[in-house]
């Protein structure tokens, strides 16, 4: 018997229907199709639309797809981690709702804030749960209507940022498969430049911080770039070398997408090829902790068991980290 370790053994997803594209923002804010691909790669995002949609609509569809895909009833499993920055409500948890939402009667569940690293620090968060031998089968959700708090004049964000909805299924094993090792890093430092102004305790809401459109995410681009490129390069290739992986070694990058420059970054940095490199940056945008589920889920069927695969994200706070983890299955 092997040491126990969680492996991630299925994948969900989902995405809004209605389709923002570059064009549509050349209408909306001073910008241009050609500027915003060539500073960013994103072509288009998708948005949430429905009165009274939250996060959790997107999340349950993203979840009610790994259940069915999975074969997995609902009533078995034992903790859902919902990593989320814009949950539906101050309180109660979004985990709470979603558990509600999909039956999932057994389980307990909380969310868990770290911005874009979120999913990252859930997914490592859910990995103590497995490895203790406590629970069999976690869920990990990666899940953000970034649309609910981006100012759609303030080209800075507006450009970036879209919604969606991924999850993870954790389950034990023992063969060597799974999430190996993981590097996580935080620098309150750096919360003023990205962050949302007011809406927490620090400063509730008042008719002058709406006015002041403070409830908007706010980003000062230049720094946070500079600081994104270094530190998620930097934990990238320092998981490689403290598992002694080689760029040869090394089957996919699996970056947070934030911005095409800064993934291309962190590939250098690992000394990877452009093939190596999973991108759907261009058809999303930034969905913040959704992103690299949503890569898994695109790309589940490019994974072949005891393929290594290296996480890296960044995110507001600052918070930022990587993932090594070996793929346990093949796709049918």
């Amino acid at each position: 018997m092997g040491k126990i370790r969680a492996a991630i053994t299925g994948v969900g997803g989902y995405v809004p229907e209605y389709i923002l594209t570059n064009h549509e923002l050349e209408k909306m804010v001073e910008t241009s199709d050609e500027w915003i691909l060539t500073r960013t790669g994103i072509k288009e995002r998708r948005i949430l639309k429905g009165e009274g949609k939250g996060t959790s609509h997107m999340a349950e569809q993203a979840i009610n797809e790994l259940l069915k895909k999975t074969n997995t009833n609902p009533h078995d499993i034992d903790l859902l981690v919902c990593c989320t920055t814009t949950p539906d409500f101050v309180f109660p948890a979004t985990g709470n709702i979603l558990c509600d939402m999909c039956g999932l009667k057994n389980a307990f569940s909380y969310d868990l804030q770290a911005a874009c690293s979120g999913f990252i620090f859930g997914l490592v968060t859910g990995t103590q749960f497995i490895e203790t031998g406590k629970y069999k089968k976690v869920l990990v959700v990666g899940a953000d209507k970034m649309s609910s708090i981006i100012n759609y004049e303030d080209r800075t964000t507006c450009i970036i940022f879209g919604d969606g909805a991924g999850v993870v299924l954790l389950e034990p094993d023992e063969t060597g498969l799974g999430i190996l090792d993981s590097i996580l890093r935080t620098d309150g430092a750096g919360a003023q430049y990205l962050c949302q102004k007011a809406g927490g305790s620090r400063r509730p809401p008042t008719v002058e911080s709406v006015m002041a459109k403070e409830h908007y995410a706010f980003q000062e681009g230049a720094t946070v770039f500079k600081f994104a490129v270094t530190n998620m390069a930097q934990v990238a290739a320092e998981i490689m070398e403290r598992n002694n992986l080689s760029s040869d070694d090394v089957n996919y990058l699996v970056p947070h997408q934030a911005n095409k420059r800064i993934i291309d970054a962190t590939a250098v940095r690992m000394g990877i090829g452009g093939e190596k490199v999973l991108i759907n940056i261009e058809r999303y945008g930034n969905t913040t902790n959704a992103t690299i589920p949503l890569l898994l889920w695109d790309f589940e069927k490019k994974f072949k068991k005891g393929d290594n695969l290296i996480m890296a994200a960044f995110g507001g706070g600052f918070t930022w980290g990587s993932v090594y983890l070996k793929w346990a299955y093949n796709s049918k």
